[in-house]
Formats: C-alpha cells, structure tokens, sequence
C-alpha cells in the first residue's frame, strides 16, 4: 500500500482506532489496579486440623474454654433443732396434727385439717415453753384466741393458743426451755367444743411440721 493510500486508510478509520486504543488502555489499568489490591489484601488463614486434637510431635493444642466454675447447688441440709425440748403441757391429747387428712372439728361440725395438737387440761395449768428462744409475738387471734410465739434456732417457731388471756411473757424476752409462758385457757373459738386446752404448732423455716417430730418421744 503507497503511503498516500495508507494516510487516506489512516485518516478514514482514525475514530475507529483511537476508541480501540483507549478501550484497552482502560482494560489493562482496571487489570492492574485488582491484580494489586488483591496482593496487599491481608489472606485469611485456614484453621488447620491439628488446632481441635493435640498435634503429634508433642506442640500443645489450641486452648479451649475453661470449663463453667460455677458451684453446683447443694442438696439442703436438714434443719438442727435445738439441743433440748420439752412438752409444753402435761395432759390428755385430744386432737392430733392432720394436715394430709381431713379431720372433724366438733366447734363447726365440719371437716377439715388441723395444723397443730390439742392437749386438754383444767384451765390455769401452767404451759411451758417448748425450747429455749426468743419470744416473737404475743397477740389474741381472732380465731384461734391468746397466742404466743417463740422464735428457736435451726428455723424452728412454736405457737401456743387458746391461752388464758393474761400471759407471763411479752415480745422480745428470752426464754428456757421448761418456762411459763402462760396458762391453760379455752379462747379459741375455731376450738370451744374441746373444752379448757392448749392448741400447739410447730413450724421449720415458714412450713409446718408435726409437732411431735419436734418434741422429746414419749
């Protein structure tokens, strides 16, 4: 081809070959910007399979996560009564704990349970603190008539009701084993067909109990 053809040829197709060119040139930059960027890119390294077991040639594992160090929850522990007890009153029992039964009651002739033992004797008959303790409460119950409270240790509280309503301790007294607290009345109106006797409860830590795994055995 003469160079006059071949000027000619150039400056027909001239357009043509300059957007080729630069089509290129943008091509080869955008090549070599991600072939860069991908060599500073930090590579995230694969966990090999030697970081769960020990690794053969004696190098220690991996550490795992110390075990949880909290303390397991201890069985609870039977509450200790204290050393010694004693009946609260010398008499006829004349109705028993029965909070898994119904029981009669022949005040409201009706049945239903009975959350302490009755114990009849002539009224003034001193009645005695269970277990030494600290008198809680002294208060007439609308229900169950006078009523003392003393708090013993281990968790363990004794109430002694249908009191004659003059009584021998007031709240906040320490007491022994043994001690009058009162005397024998019948103010419990839940209890009058029962006659002169003292209503006795025990409970342990807010439950009650059967008074006579409390007291001494016969």
């Amino acid at each position: 081809m003469s160079k006059n053809k071949f000027s000619k040829f150039v400056n027909g197709k001239g357009y043509y070959i300059a957007l080729i060119l630069f089509a290129v040139a943008i091509g080869v930059s955008g090549f070599l910007y991600y072939r860069s960027a991908d060599a500073d890119e930090p590579q995230m390294q694969q966990p090999s399979a030697q970081t769960d077991t020990q690794k053969e040639n004696g190098v220690e594992a991996v550490a795992t996560e110390p075990a949880d160090q909290t303390p397991t929850t201890q069985p609870t522990q039977p509450a200790k009564k204290p050393a010694k007890t004693t009946n609260p009153l010398a008499g006829q029992t004349v109705a028993t704990y029965s909070m898994e039964a119904l029981a009669y009651n022949a005040t409201t002739r009706d049945w239903r349970v009975h959350n302490g033992v009755d114990i009849a004797a002539e009224a003034g008959t001193k009645v005695l603190a269970a277990a030494e303790g600290k008198v809680y409460a002294v208060f007439e119950d609308d229900t169950m008539g006078m009523t003392v409270v003393i708090d013993h240790s281990g968790g363990y509280m004794t109430r002694y009701s249908s009191l004659a309503k003059e009584v021998s301790v007031k709240v906040g007294d320490t007491v022994s084993v043994g001690q009058t607290i009162g005397e024998v009345g019948n103010t419990a109106l839940l209890e009058t067909a029962i006659g002169d006797h003292l209503h006795f409860s025990v409970s342990c830590n807010g439950e009650l109990i059967d008074p006579a795994t409390f007291l001494p055995k016969a």
